[in-house]
């Protein structure tokens, strides 16, 4: 075969490889790296640009590296979806770098994340003055989440005519049906008191609560993994 003629019909065949690889995993792969779906992401795309280019081996051998290192990312993509664990293993945590508009240099020191990180992040979210910062969120996939200090949040309609007051952070109480016990200790609730804002939810089931938290006002947010909607949006064509 013309060699030319083979690395067009090699390219193709990478290309349509890796677009049916990244359709299988999901949009959360493209959109949120995290580190491992980083180093995947590398790998897949090396696999497949040897593939498209290297005449002198064959083919299937590349095809089954892409087949093995996609199926690997779904699999643990899975597992990170159905177990907790897991995906605290393999994506890590989100870590608070700013609490009630203290850094925590602690925290910061163990991310290997430094003041000018940190600052220059703030300035992408137009916060120029750390002051104004109640609390800062770095997220798995290096975004910085930031919650303004009340008198520095716009105002809506409900706020008209109202003093600032205090918002923290939400508490995550229950994700994927397990409960958080140490989320609900440090907020002075028990299991007792769980079960029964879920009974007056008529939820009786822990394992049915996709999400529970508990914002600063005491109000308990709930959301099930079968919410029954009757005429869901859907946005696509």
């Amino acid at each position: 075969m013309n060699p030319y003629l083979e690395v067009l019909i090699r390219s193709i065949g990478a290309f349509f490889g890796v677009v049916l690889i990244t359709r299988i995993i999901g949009k959360t792969q493209i959109a949120q790296l995290n580190v491992t779906d980083f180093v995947n992401a590398i790998v897949i795309g090396s696999i497949a640009s040897i593939l498209a280019t290297d005449t002198s081996e064959n083919v299937w051998y590349y095809a089954l590296g892409l087949l093995v290192f996609g199926s690997l990312t779904y699999g643990t993509e899975y597992f990170s979806l159905k177990y907790r664990p897991a995906r605290k293993l393999l994506e890590g945590e989100p870590t608070v770098v700013i609490h009630n508009g203290k850094i925590l240099e602690s925290n910061m020191k163990k991310l290997t994340y430094n003041m000018d990180d940190l600052t220059m992040q703030l300035r992408e979210k137009n916060i120029f003055n750390l002051s104004d910062v109640e609390f800062a969120i770095l997220e798995t996939n290096g975004n910085l989440s930031v919650l303004p200090k009340s008198t520095k949040q716009p105002v809506t309609l409900e706020d008209i005519y109202l003093p600032g007051k205090y918002k923290g952070l939400s508490a995550e109480l229950i994700v994927d049906g397990v409960i958080i016990e140490k989320n609900l200790k440090e907020n002075n609730l028990n299991r007792d008191w769980l079960y029964q804002q879920l009974r007056n939810q008529n939820i009786e089931d822990i394992s049915k609560v996709s999400f529970a938290s508990l914002d600063t006002d005491g109000n308990l947010y709930v959301d099930v993994k079968e919410d029954n909607l009757q005429s869901p949006r859907d946005i696509t064509d």
